[in-house]
């Protein structure tokens, strides 16, 4: 998060990531898995993550915060509560009731599709886009496409933790559109 006073900053990066787990091996070895589920389970560490997406939320004055599934929804939900806006999902294919629109992308091996509500947003609605980590970033550049196909306007990404060496950061540039893209923690 980028502000003028780094000491909040680093304190809030240190309780995060205390409660970050790396799980060796898994899904597949060689992968180190960052698991969230410790960070969630304490009160003290969620609720500093919950107050830290909304303040964004706020900062970037969106409309509504979008949560990627499945794990941005666990952390867009309720930033969006606390800053007293709307939530919308942005889903994998087949999974929402209703008109939707539909966006593939690219993964490593195959392809995937998400889904947004077509009555979401109006347009021009800001958006803020929450997901809990930024790796290679197709999900997430994806997501913005959609959005943007919605006549929602982008307000930003925030992620509580960016991958840095898979690149996602610079896949999304493009995607971004000038929108900031804003990282609690970065390894």
């Amino acid at each position: 998060m980028t502000t003028t006073d780094a000491a909040p900053d680093e304190a809030l990066r240190s309780l995060l990531l205390s409660r970050i787990r790396d799980v060796p091996d898994y899904p597949k070895p060689g992968v180190v898995f960052k698991d969230i589920t410790p960070l969630l389970a304490d009160p003290t560490a969620f609720n500093a993550l919950v107050d830290a997406l909304a303040a964004l939320a706020a900062r970037h004055g969106a409309d509504k915060v979008v949560g990627l599934e499945a794990r941005g929804f666990i952390l867009a939900a309720p930033a969006a509560a606390r800053a007293g806006l709307g939530f919308v999902p942005v889903r994998k294919a087949g999974k929402l009731p209703g008109a939707t629109l539909a966006q593939a992308y690219e993964l490593e091996y195959g392809t995937a599709e998400i889904e947004v509500h077509q009555d979401a947003f109006a347009v021009g609605d800001r958006v803020l886009v929450i997901d809990d980590v930024l790796a290679t970033g197709g999900t997430a550049e994806a997501s913005l496409q959609l959005l943007r196909r919605t006549g929602a306007q982008i307000a930003g990404v925030a992620v509580l933790l960016e991958l840095g060496f898979l690149g996602g950061r610079a896949r999304l540039g493009p995607a971004l559109g000038g929108a900031p893209l804003e990282a609690l923690i970065a390894v």
